[in-house]
């Protein structure tokens, strides 16, 4: 079972669409996928339809290990999804309080079993939550914007994964760092992604997901993109990520 974590601390990189729509990609690929999501915004669960104010148990109740993480799946779209609401945000504070916190993610997946990847959504900063998933998942991918800042926030990014490495999960490792929102006859993308490039050598993936108007609208109507609009170009670009991780293979 693989085991990956959408993360970036900057917000607006495109996180959440890209672990929906990677999801739906592997599960398209015959691979049985379970989304996690880890953010207090919820966008991933809203993203699918799932309405999660109406749920008795979410992701928080699971991490403050009320509830085993099986009891709170939901089937949507052809994946598993464990969904997080608003009350998430209180749950990171309980946390900080409590034994193993930064563990508590990695327990509830013990228990997890007949999955080919686990794809967590993180929140945009580098708090309790997204620790949880830093330990619990062996693979990052990282999703970002190519724009001028992009070099500096990966660097910090860096520098938190080798802590982790060093301490609370030695197995972790960037799979691949990703380029979204990307406008090839914008000539500031493409000198950042040289630059990517040459500072992360193969750990930038040949896949980059274009700038698409049906990748804003599929949350909308509750769907993945591959639902929504299966000839568009975030369609295509997905379809070619989920191929892309799938060659890369496990760590």
């Amino acid at each position: 079972m693989r085991t990956l974590a959408v993360l970036n601390q900057k917000g607006g990189v495109g996180k959440t669409t890209t672990a929906v729509n990677l999801g739906a990609g592997l599960a398209r690929q015959g691979r049985k996928v379970l989304l996690l999501d880890l953010d207090p915004q919820a966008h991933l669960t809203y993203s699918l339809g799932v309405m999660a104010h109406e749920l008795p148990r979410t992701m928080g109740a699971v991490l403050m290990q009320e509830c085993r993480l099986g009891d709170v799946v939901r089937r949507v779209a052809g994946m598993d999804v464990v969904p997080a609401s608003v009350a998430l945000a209180g749950t990171e504070v309980d946390l900080a309080g409590v034994d193993n916190r930064e563990n508590r993610l990695r327990m509830a997946l013990a228990d997890v079993d007949g999955y080919d990847f686990v794809v967590a959504d993180c929140p945009p900063n580098l708090g309790l939550l997204t620790l949880n998933a830093m330990t619990a998942c062996d693979e990052l991918l990282v999703p970002v914007q190519p724009e001028f800042l992009a070099l500096q926030s990966l660097g910090k990014l860096m520098e938190t994964v080798a802590a982790i490495q060093g301490g609370w999960n030695p197995d972790l490792r960037v799979t691949g760092i990703l380029l979204t929102r990307y406008q090839r006859q914008k000539k500031l993308n493409r000198e950042t992604r040289q630059r990517i490039q040459k500072h992360f050598g193969d750990t930038l993936l040949t896949t980059v997901i274009r700038d698409n108007i049906s990748l804003a609208e599929a949350p909308s109507f509750g769907q993945d993109i591959f639902t929504y609009k299966p000839g568009s170009n975030g369609a295509a670009d997905y379809r070619s990520l989920a191929l892309e991780l799938l060659r890369r293979g496990a760590p």
